[in-house]
């Protein structure tokens, strides 16, 4: 871990940061243009250059579509529990299906109050991460206390 490639944002962070999260962007133009698993595959193998499959299990994974962010829009749930799972798999082709498995993918884009079930009851989505929500202590303790069986 302590060496540092300059080609790898997500070893940067493993060396020097903590949470160790690989954050994979999308675009609203990527959505319209069918393009957002592609360009999901291209980040994941880019950010990951370098890092070990034993290295793989400090790293957590955060899939943010850009245009949900700070718009009060959310990614449709199965839409992004499926981007989750495409990310799971390139992992499987990079490490294996156990690594594949077990990383931790977050959602980051605009989870809300209203959201959060939706977003947490799907397979491949293992966490949020909250934003704007998080300055209202009465949204934000709906968010931490979701109900998975929605």
């Amino acid at each position: 871990l302590g060496r540092l490639r300059r080609n790898s944002k997500c070893t940067c962070k493993i060396s020097f940061f903590n949470p160790r999260t690989a954050i994979i962007n999308t675009t609203k133009m990527c959505s319209d243009l069918g393009i957002t698993q592609e360009v999901c595959a291209m980040q994941v193998s880019k950010d990951l250059a370098g890092v070990s499959k034993a290295d793989m299990k400090d790293v957590v994974i955060a899939y943010e579509p850009v245009w949900a962010i700070g718009t009060g829009l959310v990614c449709d749930s199965d839409a992004a529990n499926d981007v989750h799972k495409y990310i799971r798999t390139v992992l499987a082709k990079m490490y294996d299906d156990e690594v594949a498995q077990a990383t931790r993918i977050q959602y980051g884009g605009s989870v809300t109050p209203e959201s959060v079930d939706q977003l947490m009851g799907k397979s491949d989505i293992d966490g949020c991460l909250v934003g704007g929500a998080s300055l209202f202590a009465d949204k934000f303790a709906r968010i931490v206390n979701f109900d998975r069986d929605v």
